[in-house]
């Protein structure tokens, strides 16, 4: 087995240092600087988590310096980059896809103050953008339950089981209720998305058992949105109007793929008699082989 222990996972860290320097980017008003990296890795709290991990930047301002940028290379997916200049300050968040240079950050301005409605409207988007563009296993998961039936009775009490399975795991993990290892989780998702697409294969209309199962996936990808929501670092003062409103935002995500998939198939397809053997089983087919490769790729990290 390999070896994952604290010391030889700082020992590989340490061994691609300048890799990994070659892949961040750290400028003050457009000037690059080089800050110095320490590594720290702490022994994993049970045997289904991760060790955590700690990469530390350090070093001196240039003086004058009004503002800076970053760019983390290292990485296909988004993330979140969240900016604090007191731990008591409102967190600035950024989501930004790997290579991309972030928006310029004000070292002496104040983090920004955000109200009710302005805090809604931020998770709002914050969550829609978590399903379109950069949720794209969420996507093919509700692009499966829209290709079973063309019938928009299939697919209400599909999306109605999944978004209420989704809403209470999301609220009870936030909330600290119900937590999960994402070593779990993750996978679990991937096979969640790969059966439905199977089934759609063998069958074309809808079952109860489909309905309860795409329920019992709800409950695991809600726990995958909270994942995605606490890197987000959600302001006390507004911890429920965040969490309700980035919910919304996810829904409106969801619809947004149903909309699109239905205008572009559906409308103008569904009714003919090709549209099973030429969309639905195709598409079912490549979704299953997506999720397939998801899942290996999940368990082996």
């Amino acid at each position: 087995p390999a070896d994952t222990s604290p010391a030889h996972l700082k020992a590989l860290f340490t061994s691609f240092d300048e890799r990994f320097r070659g892949r961040i980017k750290l400028a003050f008003d457009a000037a690059e600087v080089r800050p110095a990296i320490t590594y720290t890795v702490e022994p994993a709290l049970d045997a289904l988590s991760a060790e955590p991990a700690t990469i530390r930047l350090t070093g001196e301002i240039p003086p004058g310096a009004r503002q800076f940028t970053w760019t983390f290379g290292w990485t296909f997916a988004s993330y979140a980059m969240i900016v604090r200049n007191r731990p008591a300050d409102n967190p600035a968040t950024q989501w930004l896809e790997g290579g991309q240079i972030s928006a310029p950050i004000a070292l002496s301005a104040p983090a920004p103050v955000f109200g009710r409605l302005a805090t809604a409207w931020r998770y709002l988007t914050l969550g829609f953008t978590h399903i379109l563009p950069n949720g794209f296993d969420h996507m093919l998961f509700v692009l499966g339950i829209y290709l079973l039936s063309g019938r928009a009775r299939s697919v209400l009490w599909q999306v109605s089981a999944f978004t209420v399975a989704h809403s209470i795991t999301l609220g009870l993990t936030m909330y600290g209720l119900v937590s999960v290892s994402p070593k779990i989780v993750e996978p679990l998702i991937a096979i969640s998305i790969a059966y439905v697409a199977i089934e759609n294969v063998f069958l074309s209309e809808l079952r109860s058992w489909r309905v309860a199962l795409v329920f019992a996936f709800g409950l695991l990808h809600g726990m995958g949105f909270a994942g995605a929501l606490k890197e987000l670092a959600l302001p006390r003062s507004e911890f429920l109007t965040a969490l309700v409103s980035f919910n919304l935002g996810v829904e409106g995500g969801q619809l947004a793929v149903i909309g699109t998939a239905f205008l572009l198939v559906g409308w103008h397809c569904a009714h003919r008699a090709w549209y099973r053997g030429r969309i639905v089983v195709p598409a079912s087919l490549m979704i299953a082989c997506t999720a397939a490769y998801w899942t290996v790729q999940r368990l082996s990290l």
